[in-house]
């Protein structure tokens, strides 16, 4: 037992975290190769490196991930105190960490530092893809920063090898990522820049990206799909996501071509930010008005929701549902008593159809093979899964309500 426990102790000296191990960094000057303030680490890593997350071989170990801020010219380097002998440590072998990430990352990853540096210097050369839809400003610090947002699709010379390693961030930072194929014309990329002065000349950094794919929908219209979005996190928590998605409201509403627009399994994180734009918009409709609102979720909000910004029927609900809550007194309780009833009424749908489907089985199922197919919960169970649902949509709400509020606020100063 001794001898094991001592073999454990061995092995466990040499196993890291790979989210702390892994340094990224946006690269716009050579000085920022020794400056930490510009790294920064993965949300995740366990698609690369399993779900423990962790790499075997090595003490005190740091992978450097570097990119070239415009171009996303990769630099991959690690350094260590110690590692396993080639041979292995009681049958265990060192993970090849390089490999791993070189499996992954597009052609043309730099692994010398000098080349690198080369790099770096030719990004004054770079330029965005595609068409320029909008440019903004944002007070970050005492600084005045500008950004643009443009939209590309595969046809852009150039483009296909930056999406290859622009998309290289979603395995750190989107659950359940995968690269999309983009040779599919229906694939469209809006791109997010900063565009800033270094040395006297113009330059680009790259911000982050949306990818959008339009589906068909009979007979003669389009579905946009939202499928990847990420805001890369030097420039997390500036508005840039909102900006995002608003610009490409305003690109596709206007077409009538398009049915609605929806989104691939959105993050907790992505469905705060889209319901923070849609309610941004729909308090301009006529039907979304705090009078109508207290009257309960209506066909007219379907339908205005529909043509003017292009939600689907779920979507205009989830708003209708959140901007009541806005204007709802909760410390008056017949008030908040009539959201909660509306709201509950809702989240109890699917327990309805799921008294309809164990109808339909009870005709169908002798009693031993319908306990067989069906566990019923109790009526109890059912109240206590539908208050916590409720609690759950109504702490979101709540949050994106304080955006609203702050954003008010500031127009108003």
């Amino acid at each position: 037992m001794a001898e094991m426990s001592l073999t454990r102790n061995k092995l466990e000296e040499f196993k890291c975290c790979a989210n702390s191990a892994l340094h990224l960094k946006l690269v716009r000057h050579e000085s920022d190769l020794e400056d930490d303030t510009k790294t920064f680490k993965p949300d995740m890593t366990h698609q690369l490196f399993g779900d423990q997350e962790s790499i075997f071989g090595y003490k005190d170990l740091e992978v450097d991930l570097f990119y070239t801020a415009g171009k996303l010219i990769p630099y991959l380097g690690m350094k260590y105190v110690d590692r396993v002998p080639l041979k292995g440590l009681d049958g265990v072998y060192a993970d090849n960490v390089t490999a791993k990430l070189m499996e992954v990352m597009a052609s043309g990853v730099q692994t010398n530092l000098d080349d690198f540096v080369t790099a770096i210097q030719k990004d004054v050369n770079f330029r965005p893809y595609g068409d320029l839809l909008h440019c903004y400003k944002v007070h970050i610090g005492e600084q005045e920063r500008e950004f643009q947002i443009y939209k590309a699709d595969i046809e852009v010379k150039g483009f296909k090898s930056f999406h290859n390693r622009l998309q290289t961030f979603i395995l750190f930072f989107i659950d359940a990522a995968s690269f999309i194929d983009v040779d599919d014309d229906k694939w469209r990329f809006y791109l997010l820049f900063e565009k800033y002065v270094q040395d006297g000349e113009c330059r680009y950094a790259t911000a982050g990206y949306m990818t959008v794919y339009n589906y068909y929908a009979y007979p003669e219209k389009i579905r946009p799909r939202i499928s990847q979005f990420l805001v890369l996190p030097p420039f997390q928590r500036q508005g840039h996501g909102a900006q995002l998605l608003q610009t490409f409201y305003n690109d596709v509403c206007p077409r009538p071509e398009v049915l609605d627009i929806t989104v691939e399994d959105p993050s907790e994180n992505f469905q705060r930010l889209r319901d923070f734009v849609d309610c941004c918009n729909c308090q301009k409709l006529e039907s979304y008005q705090p009078k109508c609102l207290l009257n309960g979720f209506c066909e007219q909000m379907t339908d205005e929701a529909q043509q003017k910004l292009k939600l689907s029927k779920r979507q205009a609900r989830r708003v209708y549902e959140i901007l009541r809550l806005k204007i709802t007194d909760e410390s008056n309780p017949s008030m908040y008593r009539q959201y909660r009833l509306d709201l509950k009424r809702r989240l109890n749908i699917p327990f309805q159809k799921s008294r309809r489907d164990f109808k339909k089985l009870e005709r169908a199922l002798g009693p031993e093979e319908l306990a067989q197919t069906m566990s019923c919960m109790t009526q109890e169970q059912r109240h206590l899964i539908l208050e916590k649902n409720f609690q759950e949509h109504v702490q979101m709400y709540r949050q994106v309500i304080d955006r609203l509020a702050a954003l008010s606020f500031s127009s108003n100063s």
